[in-house]
C-alpha cells in the first residue's frame, strides 16, 4: 500500500473502528489494524477523476464468479425482492442477499446491499458503517472506475448519516476522505476539514488530511505547520512525522527531511521492511 493511503485508513477507518454496529452488517474487507506504517519514499496521489463504473456492470461481471448454488440463491432472493411491495421489509432481505455475496468473497457487491439496507433503515450507525466499508474497498480496488463508484457510494451513505447526526466528526472525516480520495471533488473535502479545524484547531485527524492536501497542492509551508501542530500533541505520530519529512523535501530542505526520516526509522525498528525503505529514501536524498 502506498503512503498516501495510510492517512485515509487511519482517519476514515481506524477512528471509527470501536463503534458498535449491531447484527445486520458485513464486516470490512480489510483489517484496519494493518494500516500502522506509512511507506517510505512514496508520494501522495491526486483525486481520482475517472468516470465511475455502474453497479449493473459490476454485478454482471461478479455473477460470473459465483458457483451455481450461490448464483441460484442470489436469483431466488432477487425474485423475492422484485415481488415485495413493502419497503419496510426489504432491508432484512438485502442483508440476506449481501451475505451470499460476502460468503463468496465478492465484497463490493455485498457492500452495495448492506448500504441499501442501511438507507432503508435510515440508521446513523449502519450508514456510517456502510460508508467506511466502501472507503476500505476503495483503498484496495484495482479498477479506477470501480474505485470512483465505491467513493461515490461511500459519500452517499455518509451524507445521509450526517443528516441524522450532523455533529458526528468521524463521519465528517470519512466523508472528507471520500471526496478527496475518490470523487474528483477534493475541495468539498477540504471545506469539511477546515470547518472542523475552525472549531478545533488541534484536531489531529483533520490536520493530517489538510497537511497532506497542502503537500499535494505544493503549499509546503502550510503542510509543515499542520504536521508540527500534530507532533507537538503526539510526538510519536508516524504519519505526521513521515509527511513532515515529505513537506521539507518539497521545500528543498533535504537535510531536515533526512533528520526526520532518521527519527522515523528509529521508531519502526520492529518493521525491518519499512525501515529498509526509509533507509533507501534517505540515501536517495543524500
Amino acid at each position: 500500500m502506498r503512503a498516501a493511503h495510510y492517512i485515509t485508513l487511519a482517519i476514515a477507518i481506524a477512528l471509527i473502528a470501536l463503534l458498535y454496529w449491531g447484527g445486520n452488517t458485513v464486516p470490512p474487507a480489510k483489517n484496519p489494524g494493518a494500516a500502522t506504517q506509512p511507506t517510505a519514499g512514496a508520494m501522495t496521489q491526486g483525486p481520482n477523476t475517472m468516470k465511475p463504473a455502474s453497479f449493473d456492470s459490476i454485478v454482471t461481471a461478479s455473477r460470473r464468479q459465483l458457483p451455481k448454488t450461490a448464483a441460484d440463491t442470489v436469483l431466488t432472493i432477487e425474485n423475492e425482492l422484485t415481488a415485495m411491495h413493502d419497503s419496510s421489509r426489504m432491508a432484512s432481505v438485502f442483508i440476506r442477499l449481501s451475505r451470499v455475496w460476502e460468503r463468496n468473497n465478492i465484497n463490493t457487491v455485498a457492500a452495495y446491499y448492506v448500504a441499501k439496507a442501511a438507507k432503508l433503515e435510515n440508521s446513523e450507525k449502519k450508514l456510517t458503517f456502510a460508508g467506511r466499508n466502501f472507503l476500505q474497498l476503495m483503498e484496495g480496488e484495482v479498477s479506477p472506475s470501480v474505485q470512483v463508484w465505491e467513493a461515490k457510494e461511500a459519500v452517499g451513505c455518509l451524507e445521509q448519516s450526517l443528516k441524522i447526526a450532523p455533529d458526528n466528526e468521524e463521519a465528517k472525516l470519512a466523508l472528507a476522505t471520500g471526496y478527496i480520495e475518490g470523487t474528483g471533488e477534493p475541495m468539498k473535502g477540504v471545506q469539511i476539514l477546515l470547518a472542523i479545524t475552525r472549531e478545533k484547531p488541534d484536531d489531529i485527524p483533520a490536520n493530517l488530511l489538510l497537511g497532506r492536501m497542502s503537500i499535494q497542492s505544493g503549499q509546503f509551508d502550510k503542510a509543515v505547520g499542520r504536521f508540527e501542530t500534530i507532533l507537538k500533541l503526539e510526538p510519536d505520530n508516524k504519519e505526521a512525522l513521515y509527511y513532515l519529512a515529505t513537506a521539507y523535501e518539497g521545500k528543498g530542505d533535504k537535510k531536515k527531511a533526512i533528520e526526520l526520516l532518521e527519527k522515523l526509522k528509529q521508531q519502526v525498528t520492529d518493521n525491518k521492511e519499512f525501515s529498509k525503505e526509509i533507509e533507501q529514501h534517505i540515501n536517495s536524498l543524500k
